[in-house]
């Protein structure tokens, strides 16, 4: 059987299909890095220092496939990414779902009462602000990354300093959970997707696609994208989002990112075909399997 959250059907697995090391954006520890764990199973984690680091590691051929992060369900979409699979010649092969737990994180044998500020991400205080409101005695301070804050006290053997990070940050460091479980809502969770070169052969062992991503342009006059967004609709394909970014260098013209449900590779042609006529831009992301 699958272990739960692997993206392959348990005849299949990641080593066979050739999928050891595996990018992600952050440090080891982090919710990448579970969510690389839990979709492919015992990989070596390569951690990178931004985004486009990891695309070019996949590109290079350095690793064999990349595992990114592209909507949080509080936080909304990491536009970025958007940005950087248009751009470069990857392709989407499988999504996930992580559930995302927020951990006070300290060094070993620190108590409470001696914390005095508390590191993370951005987006994780701010998932926490309930928690760090009532925490009046330490003082949140912004940091590159969850796990890497984790890191960082450790390294430094910081006694009064805490991190916000997932449990495996503490594993991983060495490190001690103070407090679990302190973000604000329990409905917090991460969809990631494993990324390829466009060029790899596909996975074995991988559910059927019933999802697409696409990226189209239309022509900036009135009408264009409602007539796009019509022929999607009159094949009867479901569309479950939508997100705009803007194309640089020309003020007020974006490009439209859809995801799509569809029944049937056919259906996912025609969705593809339909658009051509009406936009300056389609191109294919990726088809996979919805989580």
């Amino acid at each position: 059987m699958p272990r739960a959250g692997s993206i392959f059907d348990g005849r299949e697995d990641a080593a066979t299909n050739g999928l050891h090391r595996i990018a992600i954006q952050g440090e080891r520890g982090s919710n990448s890095h579970m969510a690389a764990l839990e979709m492919l199973g015992d990989v070596e984690v390569i951690p990178c220092s931004v985004s486009a680091e990891v695309i070019d590691a996949v590109l290079m051929e350095r690793v064999d496939a990349a595992v990114l992060p592209i909507e949080n369900s509080l936080h909304g979409s990491v536009a970025e990414h958007y940005d950087l699979f248009l751009t470069h010649p990857v392709r989407i092969d499988a999504e996930s779902l992580l559930r995302i737990r927020h951990n006070l994180i300290a060094a070993p044998g620190v108590k409470l009462e001696e914390i005095r500020s508390v590191l993370s991400h951005p987006v994780a205080l701010s998932q926490c602000r309930r928690f760090l409101e009532s925490f009046q005695q330490a003082t949140p301070v912004p940091f590159y990354d969850t796990a890497g804050s984790v890191k960082h006290l450790m390294e430094k053997n910081l006694r009064d300093v805490a991190g916000i990070a997932p449990e495996l940050a503490a594993e991983e460091y060495r490190a001690q959970v103070l407090l679990p479980g302190i973000e604000d809502h329990a409905q917090n969770f991460t969809r990631f997707h494993l990324l390829r070169r466009g060029a790899d052969a596909q996975p074995k062992g991988l559910a059927s696609a019933n999802k697409l991503t696409l990226a189209f342009a239309v022509e900036h006059r009135p009408g264009t994208l409602v007539a796009a967004l019509e022929r999607l609709r009159d094949l009867g394909i479901d569309l479950t989002r939508i997100e705009s970014r803007p194309v640089l260098g020309r003020p007020w013209e974006y490009v439209f990112y859809v995801e799509l449900r569809y029944e049937g590779e056919a259906m996912a042609d025609h969705a593809v075909r339909v658009l051509q006529p009406h936009c300056t831009l389609v191109k294919e992301l990726g088809r996979y399997a919805a989580a």
